[in-house]
Formats: C-alpha cells, sequence, structure tokens
C-alpha cells in the first residue's frame, strides 16, 4: 500500500533530514519513517536506505552512526555553517536601511538553511546604539531596478524628494522627473547612493537611493560615460561620501601626535603626514570641505586645526561664528 504523497518521498525524506537532524540531533530508521507518515508516505526501510545513499551521492550529506543497539542518521555538512548565519544575522539586525519586516522575512529564510534545533541559535537581538530601522521597503525594488538599468544600459527616471520640518517627503523640481543615467551604486554609512549622469545638470551627482521615488527605466541609451570614467572611483567615494559632499580640495591640517591614527583611519594611507615638532605634525589630505568635515574637526577639541587653504580657514571661521544654543 503507498501513501497520498508517494511520488514526493525523496523530497520530503530530504526537508527532513535537513530539518530535524543536525550534529547533536539523529533520527532513528523508525523516527524516519514515521515523520514519513505524517506527510502521508508509507516506506520500507529497504527503500529508505537507497534513498539515504541517493541524498549523500546528491550532496546532502547523510551521516550514519552507532548509537548503542541503535543506528542514527543524520545530515552533515550544510551549505551555511551556523557561525557564518550568525555573522549574517547579526549584518541584519544592524543595518538600519533593512525594514524589520524585511529583516524577519530576511532571517526566516536563513533559518531554511538549518535544523529546526539551530535555528533556535539565531533567535538573538542585536542592539546597535542609535540606529534607527529604514520604514520603507521601496528601497529594495528601487536597487533592483538600478542594477536592472545598469545591465541594460538604460537611462532611468525618479522623483526625489527631502524630508520638510513637517516630517513629509517633499519633492525636489516641484515634483518634475530627475532623467539620469546610472552608473554605480555605491554603499556607504549604512545608506546607497546611486552614482549617475544628471542629463539636466550635465554632471555626475550621487543621490540618496532610500530618497528616490517612482524608479522607472527608460527606453534611452546611458549618457556621461566619459564624465564617469574621468572619476577616480575609489578616492571619489571616499572622499564624496565619507564627509558628505562639496567640491574636492586638498586641506592641510595641525595636528597633535596623538591623532596620527584618527587621519589614517579617516583618510587612508594616502594622506600625506609630516613631524613638525614632538607635539605637532602636519597632514595633507584630499577632502569635499563641508560643514559635516568642518564639524568633524571641531569635534576633535583643538587637536586638529585646518591651517589652509584660505577659503577653509574662512568657511571654519564662519562656521565657529554661527549661533548653535538659543
Amino acid at each position: 500500500m503507498k501513501g497520498k504523497n508517494q511520488k514526493l518521498k525523496l523530497l520530503y525524506l530530504a526537508k527532513i533530514m535537513q530539518e530535524q537532524t543536525d550534529d547533536t540531533h539523529a533520527l532513528s530508521m523508525s523516527e524516519i519513517l514515521a515523520e514519513l507518515a505524517k506527510h502521508e508516505i508509507l516506506a520500507q526501510r529497504k527503500s529508505i536506505y537507497e534513498d539515504l545513499a541517493a541524498l549523500d551521492d546528491y550532496g546532502i550529506e547523510i551521516i550514519k552512526e552507532r548509537d548503542g543497539s541503535k543506528t542514527l542518521y543524520h545530515c552533515g555538512n550544510r551549505t551555511f555553517e551556523i557561525a557564518e548565519l550568525k555573522f549574517l544575522v547579526d549584518a541584519i539586525q544592524s543595518s538600519k536601511f533593512i525594514s524589520e519586516k524585511k529583516t524577519r522575512e530576511l532571517i526566516k529564510k536563513l533559518e531554511e538553511n538549518i535544523s529546526v534545533y539551530d535555528a533556535k541559535l539565531l533567535d538573538r537581538e542585536v542592539k546597535v546604539t542609535g540606529r534607527v530601522k529604514n520604514m520603507n521597503e521601496s528601497i529594495y525594488y528601487a536597487i533592483d531596478s538600478l542594477h536592472n538599468a545598469i545591465s541594460e544600459d538604460k537611462a532611468i527616471r525618479f522623483k526625489y524628494f527631502s524630508w520638510n520640518v513637517k516630517g513629509e517627503e517633499e519633492f525636489r523640481r516641484d515634483g518634475a522627473f530627475y532623467n539620469v543615467s546610472p552608473w554605480a551604486l555605491h554603499f556607504d554609512d549604512e545608506r546607497y547612493y546611486l552614482i549617475g549622469y544628471d542629463h539636466d545638470k550635465d554632471e555626475i551627482r550621487h543621490f540618496r537611493v532610500d530618497k528616490m521615488r517612482e524608479v522607472e527605466l527608460t527606453n534611452k541609451r546611458r549618457k556621461g560615460k566619459m564624465k564617469f570614467n574621468k572619476q577616480d572611483k575609489a578616492k571619489w567615494s571616499e572622499q564624496y561620501f565619507r564627509m558628505f559632499g562639496g567640491e574636492i580640495e586638498t586641506v592641510t591640517l595641525k595636528c597633535k601626535n596623538e591623532m596620527a591614527n584618527v587621519i589614517i583611519d579617516q583618510f587612508g594611507k594616502d594622506a600625506w603626514l609630516h613631524p613638525i615638532d614632538d607635539e605637532w605634525f602636519t597632514a595633507s589630505v584630499n577632502v569635499a570641505v563641508s560643514d559635516q568635515f568642518l564639524g568633524w574637526i571641531v569635534a576633535l577639541g583643538g587637536n586638529v586645526v585646518i591651517t589652509g587653504p584660505e577659503s577653509a580657514k574662512e568657511r571654519m571661521k564662519g562656521l565657529v561664528e554661527k549661533k548653535f544654543v538659543e
């Protein structure tokens, strides 16, 4: 007599072994037959021996071992080790651009790669100070559209917004579409940026992907390849995104010696450092000068000061003279 789902026997057997067994949990042949019966599958021991061997040949490692008078079977190697999955779960939970809902969905999918017992080990909550999860899931579909546009050599159009004082989305350019040729996606400081050629501005610009709405592929081929290729991608990304944008220029800094580690961490080993005396050194860095960059200097409490160029010094003077409290 055969069960209702007899043709699915091998598939259900693989599912049972992958979900119900691991290195510390195994099933006897009687238990395997009982699990199959729950899915309306009746089988003889001999056929299960053959099926387990077939799964092992296919690549689902089935380990057979003795426990006293019983023979037990469990699934061995996995696509992911539990330590790797914990790492992925931590990364997903700590990422602010992934919404709470999508976080749960992704972790659930990761749990499908391990046993139900190991899945409990993934039930962990990573606490990250000041980390606010993204509330809008449209970013996933926008990123997918942007990748498609880049691979298909298509220009795109989208609407771009800023937050107003009421906490509402307010579209720029009076709600008109931006026409852009996408050339690269950049991930920096927990955010995705599109690097693209703005058709209307005739320049390479960056856009926060989470602030893009109604992303659409057009039938037009991309433009601005020569302008994009002129960019030093690694340096441009580091300088532009790390300090939030602005014109790139060489800035000279006078720094306390204990700030050497801070300067190299921030600007990399390409930063030019030269000792002045036993207490100070000078550093030349290429950076997009902005209020954020100047604020970073202020936060170092006088241990780093700007010595040139004059334009950067004047911007700093203007910043510190502003009224920040009332």
